[in-house]
């Protein structure tokens, strides 16, 4: 009896949710209103994830190994906002670490890379590990972030609030730049380390491909309804070395992936690239269901190059969501934005992540602003 009910759970849990709505505008159909999740939006702008935090004495990157605690974290935004989707409580360098390469949160500096790969020798070390069996590496590995999905699931179904879920990964050329000691505020070991060790740098860039695939394909399977690829260090590469060490891994992620899931749609945001337009171009021809546009991208322009048909993501600054901005300063850019991408064709988010000193009265404001003003454009 108990395993027929855990097999009934399990079934529910794979299926698609309630709120489909952003599944539904993914796939181009009809939407009443344009829905609207927030990246970072599980973590520290919120107070109940710092009350978590000190209740549990956990630091981040503790809790991303407890499937429950992963779980708690993804829900808490979904408890307080009317977002449309929850995305898995995670970090983009739990990839790395399943290869071995050690991650830190020291306190007062964010997570780092202590002991990156600084040789050829090292990379290709860590290529080989990816490759040799990038399927039980992740059930391996990474098998806590695949039972934090299927917890998280487990979760919405139970308090009534099943929306989509998206699963992520960071992009090859992300991990890549961290692995080799890239950090935010040292970008330089990224491009020189490709341009001093160009063969050792294609097989890790290739071994990150097979591995996000497993990944992110192992996520799908316990039950992420989409999966968004974050290719978070555009900036520090110029236009000819992305098209050259990134956007190949890109498509190639997308060609893949759908491959083997042809009906989960794929969201990508390729961050702070030197030329937008001919690189979202690029990946909506590789097949990306969703295609993001940080808060540099002109949004007229990116509308007509791609197309009215084309789902956007983005591009909301969350500066207007800090404590010394107000409604009016939100209504008046949530306006601007729809009338610029369209309400029935976007995807409301930010056109970068939540930054921890959010007021969650105004967050509040906003999602609830996109609902309405889109609802009434849409319904004219």
């Amino acid at each position: 009896m108990r395993q027929a009910l855990l097999c009934a759970a399990t079934a529910a849990a794979l299926q698609a949710p309630a709120n489909d709505l952003v599944l539904r505008l993914a796939r181009g159909e009809q939407v009443e209103r344009a829905p609207v999740w927030l990246f970072r939006q599980a973590g520290r702008h919120m107070q109940e994830y710092r009350d978590y935090k000190q209740k549990t004495g956990k630091h981040f990157l503790q809790l991303l190994d407890d499937p429950k605690d992963v779980a708690e974290v993804t829900m808490q935004p979904l408890r307080r906002y009317a977002v449309d989707a929850a995305i898995l409580f995670s970090d983009i360098l739990v990839v790395p670490q399943a290869l071995d390469i050690r991650v830190e949160m020291p306190g007062g500096v964010g997570i780092v890379v202590p002991e990156p790969l600084t040789t050829a020798a090292a990379a290709d070390e860590a290529a080989a590990k990816a490759r040799a069996d990038p399927a039980a590496l992740v059930a391996k590995r990474l098998k806590h972030v695949t039972r934090g999905v299927e917890e998280i699931r487990s979760a919405q179904l139970a308090e009534n609030l099943d929306r989509t879920l998206l699963g992520f990964s960071a992009a090859p050329y992300t991990l890549f730049f961290y692995s080799v000691g890239g950090s935010s505020k040292n970008q330089a070991p990224g491009a020189s380390f490709s341009k001093e060790n160009a063969q050792s740098t294609a097989n890790l860039l290739e071994a990150y491909t097979d591995l996000v695939v497993e990944y992110l394909s192992a996520q799908a399977d316990a039950g992420a309804h989409a999966l968004q690829v974050f290719e978070a260090m555009g900036m520090t590469l110029g236009a000819k070395m992305f098209e050259e060490l990134a956007l190949p891994h890109l498509e190639a992620l997308a060609s893949k992936l759908k491959a083997r899931h042809p009906d989960v749609p794929l969201l990508v945001f390729a961050r702070g690239v030197e030329d937008p337009l001919s690189v979202n171009l690029r990946l909506q021809k590789a097949g990306y269901e969703v295609i993001t546009l940080d808060g540099e991208a002109h949004r007229s322009k990116s509308r007509d190059a791609l197309g009215d048909s084309q789902v956007l993501q983005g591009n909301f600054d969350p500066k207007l969501l800090l404590p010394d901005s107000s409604q009016e300063a939100i209504h008046a850019e949530v306006v601007a934005m729809l009338e610029a991408f369209g309400p029935d064709k976007l995807l409301a988010n930010l056109g970068e992540g939540l930054g921890g000193k959010e007021d969650q009265g105004l967050v509040d404001f906003f999602v609830n602003d996109v609902h309405a003003t889109s609802a009434k454009m849409i319904s004219g």
